[in-house]
């Protein structure tokens, strides 16, 4: 039996309450995750308990590297048994990570498995799984209907192939899947690859070509349902002439490098572009910070982007986020936006400059995102909590994200929602706030899930 209880995370009966009358039963509407369309278009059954558990999952990889995992065991050549018996020995010590509760709660979850993960236990809950899976032919379909998913946003580039998710409507899931727009692969002009990702657009002589292109992409993903875009950057760099990022354009295109400097030139003129058009089309901009990425070039070199060595960046973004802001609202062209900052020293910074650029056009117009990848952890999301109250509006927060690329995720959702009962039903508890429960239960259950409904229009 493991440490999983009905009352996990919730240390009072007033947080109890409110987690199994308002939160656990609420729908989950994802908007922003990495699942792969075509896997669940697909809808293939799974074979083992590795490749619905651990295969793609850089969360799970991370952990095991930091135990001294040699990477045969993780994304080598050793079986699935052996990655995954690695990854149970690796676990049950792991104390206070995220994973250390996310991955029993799967177990319990998807498999009704009960066993606690750990070296003595790995083989027999191998076998149980596997014996699961094989008895009920689960697929990708099964796990998203079980996790009650209404929707999910899939992260896609622009140039990526839309046909899938009218093929996925035609299915007639309980779910709808779409996409949400991703530029990052043409905003990273100092990539190896960029004339590459680029051409895959068509001809694209200039930058003003470049811009029509991108809002015909945009126009393709509206098409098929997305209602918000993706921006990804290590900080926000200062709005520059569009003139100077032309000619930075251009230099690139005739497949000379780019210096730093100016390609922080090209990405301050690009995201100010890429606002704007979001904004022209009511489409919700999710704005990541925050991330130093592919800082192991020895791995990158060898396993490729999103495997896990990616790390919290120190970059200070708050002056250049609110000239950005500033212009744009000036312009009448500041959207929706959800700012996702993954350094936590930035909360409080942060939260007083959305501030600044509320209106009545939505509640929480400016959204401080929830606690996001290295962060979305107890501790993370007790200071998100903390520092959203203080300086913000709780009742108009959006909730929780997947932000994965597994199927068996979504568990995080009520990880954060049990977090979120504890900490009101604390203060409630503490005489911090009103006692009125079904007030407070109705806010919970906007949080888990009515104001993403709203915010993103769907």
């Amino acid at each position: 039996m493991n440490y999983i209880r009905n009352n996990f995370l919730l240390t009072g009966k007033t947080a109890e309450r409110l987690y199994f009358s308002y939160a656990k039963d609420m729908p989950i509407f994802d908007y922003h995750c990495h699942l792969p369309e075509k896997q669940i278009l697909e809808n293939e059954p799974f074979h083992d308990a590795f490749e619905i558990w651990l295969a793609g999952d850089h969360y799970k990889w991370r952990l095991m590297r930091n135990y001294g995992v040699s990477e045969e065991y993780i994304t080598g050549g050793a079986s699935n048994k052996e990655k995954f018996v690695t990854y149970c020995r690796v676990l049950g010590t792991a104390f206070g990570n995220p994973l250390y509760h996310w991955s029993q709660v799967e177990l319990k979850e998807f498999f009704g498995c009960e066993r606690e993960i750990n070296e003595e236990n790995a083989e027999a809950i191998w076998d149980e799984c596997n014996a699961y899976i094989r008895a009920n032919k689960v697929t990708p379909q099964m796990l998203i209907e079980q996790s009650n998913v209404t929707h999910l946003c899939t992260t896609n580039e622009v140039f990526d192939d839309l046909s899938t998710f009218g093929r996925i409507a035609e299915k007639n899931y309980k779910f709808k899947v779409i996409p949400a727009f991703r530029a990052d692969k043409i905003m990273n002009i100092e990539a190896e690859k960029y004339l590459e990702f680029v051409g895959k657009l068509g001809i694209v002589e200039n930058l003003d070509a470049l811009e029509a292109k991108l809002e015909e992409r945009l126009q393709a993903f509206i098409a098929v349902g997305a209602r918000a875009a993706d921006i990804a950057l290590q900080s926000v760099y200062p709005i520059s002439q569009k003139a100077e990022a032309a000619s930075v354009f251009e230099k690139r295109m005739k497949g000379e490098s780019v210096s730093e400097r100016e390609s922080e030139i090209f990405k301050g003129y690009l995201t100010y572009f890429l606002f704007k058009l979001y904004a022209k089309y009511d489409i919700a901009t999710e704005l990541h910070i925050g991330a130093m990425r592919n800082n192991n070039s020895r791995m990158l070199a060898k396993l490729g982007l999103d495997t896990g060595f990616d790390s919290i960046a120190e970059d200070n973004s708050i002056k250049y986020m609110s000239r950005l802001f500033d212009r744009l609202d000036s312009e009448n062209a500041l959207p929706k936006t959800i700012v996702f900052n993954l350094n936590p020293k930035m909360n409080a910074e942060i939260m007083t400059l959305i501030g600044c650029f509320q209106s009545d056009e939505a509640r929480g117009k400016i959204q401080y995102g929830p606690a996001w990848w290295f962060l979305d952890n107890k501790t993370g999301m007790e200071k998100h909590l903390e520092d959203l109250t203080a300086t913000g509006h709780i009742a108009t927060f959006i909730g929780m994200l997947t932000d994965s690329r597994s199927l068996l995720s979504y568990p995080r959702h009520h990880y954060f929602r049990r977090i979120l009962c504890n900490y009101l039903g604390g203060m409630m508890e503490r005489g911090e706030m009103t006692a009125d429960e079904a007030l407070v239960g109705s806010v919970v259950r906007d949080v888990c899930y009515y104001n993403s409904i709203r915010y993103f229009g769907v």
